[in-house]
């Protein structure tokens, strides 16, 4: 009898586990709820939270944040037949403590200039995802 273990998938089994938590804790903290998040596994793996609110300065636009693996949180607007359009990322940390989130987006909802940044970070290269599990248990 031969038993072969799938290391691999076990790994991205946790890490979609733990993502899934973490973007929920996000989520609640922005007073959000689940039915407003996505998720997308390919590579670079990312993350969308709809949010009820736009922002005096762009009347048309939903603002939401989105996540990825390699640049962290940003802060978007919903736009009808295009992708997101950011208009800050957070930096620091690819996977902030969701208060640092808060405060992020209360930021840039205020019109901080000083929320963010509008270059994208390179906090890590995508894929390898057992780096992040320390990060995604710890929340």
């Amino acid at each position: 009898m031969s038993i072969q273990i799938d290391f691999g998938r076990d790994t991205e089994f946790s890490f979609e586990r733990r993502l899934r938590g973490y973007l929920g804790a996000v989520a609640r903290a922005v007073g959000v709820g689940p039915e407003s998040c996505t998720i997308d596994l390919d590579t670079p793996v990312s993350a969308y939270v709809a949010l009820d609110w736009r922002l005096g300065r762009f009347p048309g636009h939903d603002l939401a944040l989105v996540w990825d693996e390699a640049h962290g949180w940003a802060a978007a607007l919903e736009d009808t037949g295009r992708e997101a359009v950011v208009l800050a990322y957070l930096g620091g940390e690819v996977l902030p403590e969701p208060r640092a989130v808060v405060r992020f987006l209360a930021a840039v909802r205020a019109g901080d200039p000083e929320a963010g940044t509008l270059e994208a970070p390179v906090l890590r290269e995508a894929g390898r995802h057992e780096e992040l599990l320390g990060a995604l248990s710890a929340g």
